[in-house]
């Protein structure tokens, strides 16, 4: 059964919300119950493991709540592939992406809820907590950028677009735009969303902060400025996954349109 295709019972789930945890176990329940909160019984929160050396297998077990799913990765394969892993595993109509050390603000399901029910692809701005964030994580989303998409697939190149997988969601009829990665994609997952989103004509961009992002020490979102270096190769990258994303748009569109 493809990313598109589900189960009679799989249609049901209204949302799911998809995390990847590592070595989460300090954040990884006050992020949980702060999801759960806003949860109904037809909702389902998706998480991979990937392999941790910590307690946050059993944490995330010890909450004993039927809508969390948890899957044990048997290796470690990093953050990319264990999200992937968990989108491709959830059964909701509502896709969210979720990190592990965050908190989501009252009313972010609803919000993005609503979005969502008028664009595949919906980001959200958000605020920060533990530590100041850098100049570039303060920058913010406006509405009215919503359908520039090609400024918008331009400063997503260049790094300058606030698109962070925590604050983003798309609908199932998205997902087989989006799903699977690219193989050779290895970091900026949320990128990619953004870039399929943009490209398909579909992304809404919330100007309310949904969600408060926690900073700390081993947040893996880069600290300092990288090297000129890896700054190419993320360039040539994502220019790479720009090729990919078009070839599916264009796939996908003349599928639509055979269909008649």
């Amino acid at each position: 059964m493809g990313a598109g295709q589900h189960s009679d019972e799989e249609r049901s789930i209204r949302a799911s919300v998809c995390m990847a945890s590592y070595n989460g176990s300090a954040h990884v329940v006050e992020q949980l119950e702060s999801i759960l909160a806003q949860l109904g019984p037809e909702d389902e929160i998706v998480v991979v493991d990937d392999a941790s050396t910590d307690s946050s297998v059993d944490v995330i077990a010890g909450l004993e709540d039927g809508r969390i799913r948890l899957i044990r990765s048997p290796a470690n394969r990093g953050y990319v592939r264990t999200f992937e892993a968990a989108l491709l595993a959830s059964r909701g109509q509502y896709i969210f992406l979720s990190d592990q050390d965050d908190i989501w603000l009252p009313g972010r399901l609803e919000l993005m809820l609503g979005a969502l029910s008028a664009s595949p692809v919906v980001a959200s701005n958000f605020s920060f907590f533990g530590q100041p964030p850098r100049a570039i994580e303060s920058l913010r989303l406006k509405a009215d950028d919503s359908t520039k998409k090609w400024t918008n697939l331009l400063l997503l190149w260049i790094g300058v677009r606030p698109y962070y997988g925590c604050a983003m969601a798309f609908r199932r009829d998205a997902a087989p735009l989006i799903l699977p990665f690219p193989a050779f994609l290895h970091e900026t997952h949320d990128q990619w969303i953004a870039m399929v989103g943009n490209l398909a004509g579909g992304m809404q961009h919330l100007e309310q902060d949904t969600l408060s992002r926690r900073l700390h020490d081993t947040n893996t979102t880069p600290k300092k400025v990288r090297s000129p270096l890896l700054i190419l190769r993320a360039r040539i990258m994502l220019a790479r996954a720009f090729l990919v994303a078009v070839q599916r748009v264009r796939r996908y569109r003349n599928q639509e349109a055979s269909r008649g």
